[in-house]
């Protein structure tokens, strides 16, 4: 188990109308894992790209289960955040030139 695993699994999640992970999309702010007897629990703080997405209880149930499947995880909790605001910005540069929005 490591933390990188947990990147990995995250970047298996893709928001359906972009065809694109939530990782390169900026969408994870945070990823905390804490370990108690070789279990683990995985705090996620994540936003949308627009605060009325109706997309955001499919990804975060689509994060939870990816994430609960790894090894040695106990519990998963995810935390919808709107604060800070997304923007395009926060895209990896690979995906601001792959739905090209370079600049």
């Amino acid at each position: 188990f490591s933390e990188q695993l947990v990147w990995d699994q995250l970047k298996t999640v893709y928001d359906p109308e972009i065809p694109v992970n939530i990782v390169e999309l900026g969408l994870v702010y945070s990823c905390e894992i804490t370990e108690d007897n070789g279990a683990h629990d995985i705090q996620i703080a994540m936003t949308m790209t627009a605060p009325g997405c109706g997309m955001s209880q499919v990804l975060k149930s689509d994060v939870e289960e990816k994430l609960t499947r790894l090894p040695t995880v106990r519990q998963v909790h995810v935390e919808i955040v709107f604060d800070p605001p997304w923007t395009m910005q926060r895209m990896s540069e690979a995906t601001r030139l792959q739905l090209g929005l370079d600049y």
